[in-house]
């Protein structure tokens, strides 16, 4: 029983959401509860699975799985290594904090016909992103990539207001640009090589990176992805998305969809192409580093000007994004490291603040920062943990945010890019400007006679639970930072080792 475990644990990671999306529209037909601990349960395996075969190549080395027994490059393989497996546990255990805080915000945003379907697309949305992360076949990754942008749409749709059904037009409209770029891209890579497997690409595109062929597939690949990333200027579809999206939602995705999208660049440019000296001597990694520095810089300087809190982060996002990039991409172990902890640094402490976001708007209704007036009294554990996640994201030392920071800094000395580390102060300056407004507003400012102050309405203790957990966790691997970095140091090590042009 656990050699099958063992053996199967990469398609499990999968399996597990195709039958929990099938089975909770039909438990929704007996009972609405039952359709929610569906999604509870699924979500639950899902992170036991990703735990479990973190643990097993951290210790054993790859695990690879052939679809149907088939061996690529004939058949589907689905592989885990540390990379992706650290990605997995990330991705699983937002998703399932982010259902469990749906507990509450759930029954107060979305009408309770449209549970089951909203816990099935859900499971369809994360699951795609586990898709992406676990296949070794870049199409069947743009296939992964089409049902979770799918479901988000519907996702976002399911707000309250008609500003989300605009939303999920827009992401609709940009994203469907961002996979047939991505598209167009594996049809001229597979034409040039006749594989779809990514090892065998890598093989067989050795000697091939200066063909013109080759050359528009990585640039069709990379906007393709920078668009699903929101990398600034491609970032118009995130904001409208985050802001508008029921609050479990916006949560979810802002610990994971643009993650995903920036693994699946973390993941070609390294195994594929070459970050480094790719085609004709041209420096990917440069022109990475000047994007992502310009990503940080516009997601924060626009943050500043915001009205709206959820906007504000959505913002906030964006500029984080490039921290992902500019860590990945210096080809330095430390400075990859702090993108990967990045990732999941940024997973925690945003989606948190999207729901304290998401408590403000369960009491108050609004997300209107000027609303949150005197919150820090009516709601101080709420507006504490706000407090503690903003001091996060600023990179105050003793919690994560410095951590993944501290990482990319010292990458950056090391490998002589040295501009990351300015931009990464000035990056820091700008947070403290935005989140100290917000933060000015909570506890120094006296609330309008709105009679919002007064409202016995009181956020469940799911949703107070779910965010208490992201919050002590921002804390915690702030001070005790070894074991995530020890398993980021090793992905470093493992995938800039293996780059195919060494």
């Amino acid at each position: 029983m656990i050699d099958f475990f063992t053996s199967h644990a990469p398609v499990l990671a999968i399996v597990v959401f195709i039958f929990g999306a099938l089975t909770a529209p039909v438990l929704g037909k007996i009972n609405n509860s039952l359709s929610y601990y569906c999604a509870l349960i699924t979500t639950a395996v899902s992170f036991i699975l990703s735990v479990y075969l973190l643990v097993s190549v951290y210790n054993n080395g790859p695990l690879e799985y052939f679809l149907g027994g088939w061996k690529p490059p004939y058949g589907i393989e689905y592989r885990a290594d540390i990379l992706n497996s650290f990605i997995l546990s990330v991705v699983s255990f937002v998703s399932l904090l982010s259902i469990i805080y749906g507990y509450g915000s759930i029954k107060a945003e979305i009408h309770e016909k449209r549970r089951p379907a909203f816990y099935s697309v859900y499971l369809l949305f994360i699951g795609g992103m586990m898709g992406i992360l676990i296949t070794n076949d870049i199409f069947n990754m743009y296939v992964f990539l089409e049902i979770t942008s799918l479901a988000g749409y519907a996702l976002i749709a399911m707000g309250r207001t008609r500003y989300s059904y605009m939303a999920s037009f827009n992401y609709l409209i940009l994203g469907s640009i961002g996979a047939t770029f991505f598209l167009i891209g594996i049809g001229y890579l597979y034409m040039q090589t006749g594989t779809l497997n990514l090892t065998d690409l890598a093989q067989r595109l050795q000697g091939h990176f200066d063909t013109n062929v080759v050359l528009v597939a990585i640039a069709f690949i990379i906007v393709g992805l920078m668009l699903k990333m929101a990398v600034f200027p491609l970032h118009f579809w995130l904001p409208d998305a985050y802001t508008y999206s029921p609050s479990v939602i916006s949560a979810a995705m802002a610990g994971t969809s643009t993650k995903v999208a920036a693994y699946l660049l973390i993941r070609l440019m390294y195994t594929i192409f070459g970050i480094q000296a790719g085609f004709s001597g041209i420096n990917f990694s440069g022109i990475i580093i000047g994007i992502s520095s310009i990503t940080i810089l516009a997601g924060s300087i626009i943050a500043i000007s915001q009205t709206d809190l959820k906007r504000m982060l959505a913002f906030s996002s964006i500029g984080q994004i490039g921290y992902i990039l500019i860590g990945t991409a210096m080809v330095n172990k430390y400075a990859f490291a702090g993108g990967l902890l990045h990732i999941l640094n940024h997973a925690m402490m945003k989606t948190a603040l999207f729901m304290v976001a998401g408590g403000f708007f369960y009491k108050l209704t609004s997300t209107k920062i000027n609303n949150l007036k005197g919150m820090g009294r009516q709601m101080p554990f709420t507006s504490t943990m706000f407090l503690i996640l903003s001091l996060s994201m600023v990179g105050i030392p003793l919690t994560v945010g410095f951590i993944s920071k501290w990482y990319i800094v010292l990458g950056a000395a090391q490998s002589g890019n040295w501009i990351v580390v300015p931009v990464i102060l000035l990056s820091s300056l700008l947070t403290a400007v935005y989140f100290g407004r917000v933060i000015n507003t909570l506890f120094f400012k006296e609330p309008e006679s709105s009679g919002a102050e007064n409202l016995p309405i009181k956020m469940p203790y799911s949703m107070i639970g779910s965010t208490a957990v992201l919050v002590f966790l921002c804390i915690f691997f702030g001070v005790f930072a070894s074991l995530p970095a020890e398993i980021s140091l090793k992905a470093a090590e493992n995938i800039i080792g293996a780059m195919p042009w060494k």
